[in-house]
């Protein structure tokens, strides 16, 4: 399959944070970082479901003043947009009435956006991740790929944000190779190394390794990488069997990840709920950002589903 990436999903032009209020401020220092280092456009973007009632000065009717509420949102975010303009980036603040997650994919097909910027909640009392309905639904069905914040995320000022590796989870599968190829160019946009990583499940390792060694399939994952590409970056492979969730989580430290790539064709309302998902799982307990392209984005560039698991949704590289 030869793998469609747009240019401006790795060096974006305009970039939506979708803000809650009060900000997630992790989430808006990452935003406004990679708003500074490509020169572009960020949007700050925030969704409302309250208005401001007010009363008729003739009647005495109360009714819902749209306008004020409106003014209300924008003066939330202002402060927010001043920042934004200090550090010499241009900024648009808009704000909308309605859902959240409608309003976002609505304005995605309004406006030339290349990245959504969000970050997500803490995981809940009871064990589940709330990753909250807002980045469930954008992550599973947005058209341009969505760097999500997660709560054990580290901040990165303390490194001016720089990225010098980059995990990408892959496995030999055709939607990887799109996945390998969105990540090859966000390594070479920052002139960051590139780590291939695909995880043998338990049950599937005595097939998987009947005809070929760790190491062969090491050296095939290379051919997920445009030819075009493979000169001008450093790319390693890990082949490792175990537990998806817990090898990406161990490799993102062990590499010292800067980001995580993964391919989101698993999501489902259900598994953010069950923490089933290993998308879900990994945004849980990454300590850095991870960017997802959604089972729309996978679709629309041609790359096939494959099979699910029962127990766990899951596939090598589209998670």
């Amino acid at each position: 399959m030869a793998a469609t990436v747009k240019p401006g999903w790795s060096k974006p032009s305009n970039i939506l944070f979708a803000s809650e209020i009060p900000a997630n401020e992790k989430a808006f220092a990452f935003a406004l970082a990679q708003a500074a280092e490509f020169s572009a456009n960020l949007i700050l973007f925030h969704a409302y479901d309250t208005l401001v009632v007010a009363a008729s000065e003739t009647s005495g009717v109360r009714y819902y003043d749209y306008a004020a509420a409106a003014r209300t949102e924008v003066q939330h975010l202002e402060p927010l947009a001043q920042r934004v303009r200090a550090a010499g980036v241009q900024c648009e603040v808009v704000v909308r009435p309605g859902l959240a997650a409608d309003q976002v994919l609505a304005f995605l097909r309004e406006r030339d956006i290349d990245r959504i910027v969000m970050g997500t909640h803490s995981p809940g009392p009871i064990g589940k991740l709330l990753v909250g309905s807002v980045a469930e639904a954008v992550l599973r069905t947005a058209k341009v790929p969505v760097f999500i914040v997660g709560p054990d995320v580290v901040d990165a000022g303390y490194r001016n944000f720089a990225t010098r590796t980059i995990l990408c989870a892959v496995s030999m599968q055709e939607a990887s190779h799109l996945v390998a190829t969105f990540a090859a160019q966000v390594a070479l946009q920052h002139n960051a190394r590139l780590i291939l990583q695909h995880v043998i499940r338990p049950q599937e390792r005595s097939e998987v390794l009947a005809g070929r060694s760790i190491d062969q399939i090491e050296a095939d994952l290379l051919n997920l990488i445009p030819a075009e590409l493979q000169n001008k970056i450093a790319v390693q492979t890990i082949v490792v069997p175990g537990d998806p969730t817990e090898e990406l989580l161990y490799q993102g430290k062990a590499q010292q990840a800067d980001i995580i790539v993964l391919g989101a064709q698993g999501a489902s309302a259900f598994a953010a709920v069950t923490r089933h998902g290993v998308v879900y799982k990994v945004l849980a307990h990454s300590h850095c950002p991870v960017i997802t392209l959604s089972p729309a984005v996978l679709a629309a560039c041609g790359a096939n589903g494959e099979k699910q698991h029962s127990s766990e949704v899951y596939m090598a590289g589209v998670f």
